[in-house]
């Protein structure tokens, strides 16, 4: 029995001995000795060795007791005791997680959520698109509760018009700011399929009033009145009223969209006064800019 002691009591002392040796632990005992009371190191010699564990666990990637964070040693009545930090990979996935919260986005391509301006390919005209997207960023960053114009981007198919409201979602993300991003054709579907549940003037209200809002793709479905003047009309009258940034993108210019989706319903009625009173809306919203490139769906690179 008394052998059992005194080996537990050199293996104790060896334990003990290695947690003093630790540079950290040395380091703090230094910095806070004058803080310590004087049987700080025996009272608190359990921390000080969990320090250690826990630290030594984290370098060869064993589990540790609290996952994702990592042990500093503070001072506490005089006594030595624990906090437990995140690590800096646990920081930088929950800074990726909140920049993920900040962009909504609705029925939009999985590549937007990727997206930057730093890796926006400015070939053929596209330069100015990207230089009008910073211009807004900058102006919206640097005075948010002011109005600013947004950008109505169209061209052909793939040239980059979404992935670069994307690009635009992700930037004003970064600096702290929400954005709604919906595919407008897919969005049209779904408050089709909300009018059996009630739910459509609930779904409109959410997002008339995104504090930033990219309607990606419009023009893409088959208009129908409903669509146009109950749903699309209400949210552009709302953010025109409201002065809240408004962003586009669209295969048709401005007056083809006007000319075209607009006016003539799926019945083949035409409404050019009702069309002309929301492309109103579109223009005081969003200044127009057209982008021609190659295809991009053809190479994906951006």
């Amino acid at each position: 029995m008394l052998m059992n002691r005194r080996n537990l009591n050199h293996r104790y002392e060896a334990l003990m001995d290695a947690v003093y040796q630790d540079v950290d632990v040395r380091r703090f005992l230094a910095a806070h000795q004058k803080e310590l009371s004087k049987d700080a190191l025996e009272r608190s010699s359990a921390k000080l060795y969990e320090f250690c564990e826990e630290k030594r666990k984290l370098a060869q990637h064993e589990p540790t007791q609290a996952p994702g964070y990592q042990p500093e040693l503070v001072m506490s009545n005089h006594l030595i005791d624990i906090a437990y930090q995140p690590t800096p990979q646990l920081q930088e996935e929950q800074a990726a997680r909140e920049l993920q919260h900040r962009v909504r986005s609705i029925s939009m391509p999985k590549n937007i959520q990727n997206a930057t301006i730093q890796s926006y390919d400015q070939d053929g005209n596209r330069a100015a698109a990207l230089m009008s997207a910073m211009d807004f960023i900058d102006a919206y960053t640097q005075a948010p509760k002011r109005f600013h114009r947004g950008l109505y981007l169209y061209g052909s198919f793939g040239v980059g018009k979404t992935y670069l409201l994307g690009a635009m979602a992700n930037a004003l993300a970064t600096n702290g700011f929400q954005t709604t991003l919906i595919h407008f054709p897919s969005f049209a579907v779904e408050m089709k399929r909300s009018i059996s549940n009630n739910t459509s003037a609930d779904k409109v209200d959410a997002i008339k009033r995104a504090p930033i809002l990219m309607i990606d793709d419009i023009g893409a479905d088959a208009s129908s009145t409903w669509i146009r003047d109950d749903v699309l009309g209400v949210i552009l009258e709302y953010r025109m009223q409201e002065e809240l940034p408004t962003c586009f993108s669209s295969n048709f210019s401005m007056q083809e969209l006007q000319d075209g989706y607009l006016t003539i319903s799926q019945k083949g009625d035409e409404e050019p006064v009702k069309a002309q009173r929301i492309m109103q809306r579109v223009r005081y919203l969003a200044t127009e800019i057209e982008m021609v490139g190659q295809n991009r769906r053809l190479n994906p690179e951006q």
